[in-house]
């Protein structure tokens, strides 16, 4: 279980086992803090009870280590690693308490010897992966699905429903797997399994963003002016980068030139006595290309920057590998660029920041907006009429749609036919706010039956109906596209190249300050992140900021079409031999048609399919 993870942790490797308990630890170790052996895990308690194996970082360590020595609680230490800091922890004040006490990222699988206790925990936001399954008599865990399936091997079979809904969002939702009966931890929760392997509950939940809320010191944000807001905003980013800073070894961070990661790097420039160092990548394509933003930006801050340039060869180069990275399927596009500049990082620092976070905290996404306003027109309209006008959208054959948009250029014919138009016939239907954004924020919907054995019943996990709109998109991505597609996506491209990532603005105390934003210090004559931006304008003049928000994307449809299509033909084709028979051959297959014949970019659909039969390829051995 360890062979395959070693890129998660190249400079150590450890184990323990107690065969009486039926329990086995085993640990890779990426050396961040406390490089010396005193760093080593599995780590024992100062008094024995506890052994512990832990992913991740405890950013205010020392601020507990602290609390402990005034306590009088704290052993005597061996090192200085926050490992240590955690075991003395949980011995003074036990394992719930000492959760909700940690700022940082972590997985946590820790070993009660006295009670013969099995504790998992993950944090808040999901930055770091926790997967767990019964197979047979045993309970097996894991940082990434490589591990279980090492040990569990053929005994692990793709779940239909799973697959059904990584066609629809490009991911798998937590807490489902691609394969039955293997979960993920869910963020923010810990989960308790006696001897014998026998789970005493389900995941217990120890923070949630609802309870949090109650708590957060909404006087002062209430009672605050705009002034005031941004200073205490500005306070509290800027100390979850300084903790965050804290490394052993050499630090940078991603700067794509946006407010988000602009803000993260002035942050870290104003605290830093060195310059730093900072990584972009840009596109060949200027309609993807963000690179010249950012070195702008990193001129005027002063970091040392350096910025890779990629082709479609680059991807060619790179999607063979992307299944091994990634372990299940997986389809958010920008993992290619993502991986990319985490090798390029990792070429010259351990740990990078970034920005990630930004748009879900501060409401930048522009579909918030769109979303509430199509519902608010949509929704004026009977159900019936709405009925006859997606009946009327989607009836015309091929024919008709190339006559009525023949006045417009080729390109806007592909945008508005293949997505556009074909999406506004499903929203009509939609009875509900948070129907039409989940609707959104899909590509194939359960309806549309590609995946043969699946329910096509249309399920809404995390949305509060009782929120205001932006609110509640915010909340949804939060425990969904967040958790489950952005970091999944960091996570695994930075870990392919033994990189630590972190994410200041996922301190629990920002996003708990951000949720309690009134919606003027988020939106504001039509700017997005209004608070955000006046923090990052303290440091960086607007001009080299404001300009239209793009994403970390790519040229996804072209590539497709060109230097891609025989990688894509060879799995798209009914006739492949990596087409299973959960899938529908023959829809895939006209999806494939209609994209090559120029007609339609069905690349955001047809790239779901082809990261499943990628990864099922690589999986099976086939």
């Amino acid at each position: 279980m360890l062979e395959p993870i070693v890129h998660r942790g190249p400079d150590d490797s450890g184990r323990w086992i107690d065969a009486d308990a039926g329990i086995a630890l085993g640990h890779r170790r990426l050396s961040i803090i406390d490089l010396s052996p005193q760093g080593h895990q599995p780590m024992h308690s100062a008094s024995g009870r506890y052994v512990v194996v832990f992913n991740g970082e405890i950013y205010n360590f020392e601020a507990l280590r602290n609390e402990l020595e005034r306590s009088g609680a704290s052993p005597r230490w061996r090192g200085h690693s926050d490992t240590e800091v955690l075991l003395a922890a949980v011995e003074a004040w036990g394992v719930e308490a000492t959760l909700r006490r940690l700022v940082g990222m972590f997985a946590i699988a820790l070993w009660d010897r006295q009670d013969r206790t099995l504790t998992l925990a993950r944090d808040r936001l999901g930055e770091k992966p926790l997967y767990y399954a019964r197979i047979g008599a045993r309970l097996l865990f894991g940082s990434e699905l490589k591990a279980l399936r090492a040990a569990a091997g053929d005994d692990l079979r793709v779940d239909p429903e799973s697959l059904s809904e990584f066609m629809r969002f490009g991911y798998v939702p937590g807490p489902r797997t691609i394969y039955s009966g293997v979960h993920k931890l869910p963020p923010g929760h810990w989960l308790r399994i006696t001897a014998g392997g026998h789970e005493s509950t389900q995941p217990l939940a120890y923070w949630s963003l609802d309870d949090a809320n109650e708590t957060v010191a909404d006087t002062e944000v209430a009672s605050a002016d705009d002034r005031a807001l941004v200073d205490l905003l500005e306070q509290r980013l800027a100390e979850a980068v300084r903790v965050q800073m804290v490394s052993d070894v050499p630090l940078g961070a991603f700067l794509s030139g946006g407010v988000d990661s602009s803000t993260v790097v002035a942050l870290m420039q104003a605290q830093s006595t060195r310059r730093v160092r900072t990584y972009t990548i840009g596109f060949d394509d200027p309609a993807f290309d963000e690179a010249p933003y950012a070195q702008e930006v990193a001129r005027h801050l002063g970091t040392e920057h350096t910025e890779l340039y990629v082709t479609a060869r680059d991807a060619e180069t790179l999607i063979p590998r992307l299944p091994t990275i990634y372990d299940e399927p997986f389809a958010d596009a920008s993992q290619i660029p993502t991986t990319l500049v985490s090798h390029l990082t990792r070429r010259h620092v351990t740990v990078a920041l970034s920005g990630d976070g930004g748009d879900e905290l501060f409401a930048g996404y522009p579909r918030y907006g769109l979303t509430a306003a199509l519902w608010s027109r949509i929704s004026r309209l009977p159900m019936a009429v709405r009925h006859t006008a997606a009946a009327l959208l989607e009836a015309p054959s091929a024919r008709t749609w190339d006559r009525l948009l023949a006045p417009l250029p080729a390109n806007r014919r592909q945008s508005v036919n293949g997505r556009r138009v074909h999406r506004l016939a499903r929203l009509l239907r939609c009875r509900s706010l948070g129907e039409t954004y989940v609707r959104l924020m899909s590509q194939w919907q359960p309806e549309d039956g590609l995946v043969r054995a699946a329910d096509r019943g249309f399920r809404m996990e995390h949305w509060a109906d009782d929120l205001p709109a932006e609110q509640a998109m915010r909340r949804w991505d939060l425990h969904q596209y967040l958790p489950d597609d952005l970091l999944v996506k960091v996570d695994r491209a930075a870990m392919s190249a033994s990189l630590e990532t972190r994410a200041p603005m996922l301190d629990h105390r920002v996003v708990e300050f951000a949720f309690a934003l009134p919606p003027r210090a988020l939106v504001r004559d039509g700017v997005r992140k209004w608070a955000l931006r006046q923090v990052l304008y303290r440091h960086v003049p607007p001009a080299l900021i404001e300009r239209p928000k793009t994403g970390f994307s790519v040229p996804l449809g072209a590539w497709l079409s060109g230097p891609l299509r025989a990688w894509a033909d060879e799995l798209l084709r009914p006739s492949s031999p990596h087409a299973d028979d959960l899938l529908d051959a023959r829809k895939v297959g006209l999806l494939w048609d209609e994209h090559q014949s120029g007609r339609f970019d069905r690349s955001p659909y047809l790239w779901n399919v082809l990261m499943y039969r990628s990864w099922l390829r690589t999986a099976t051995g086939h």
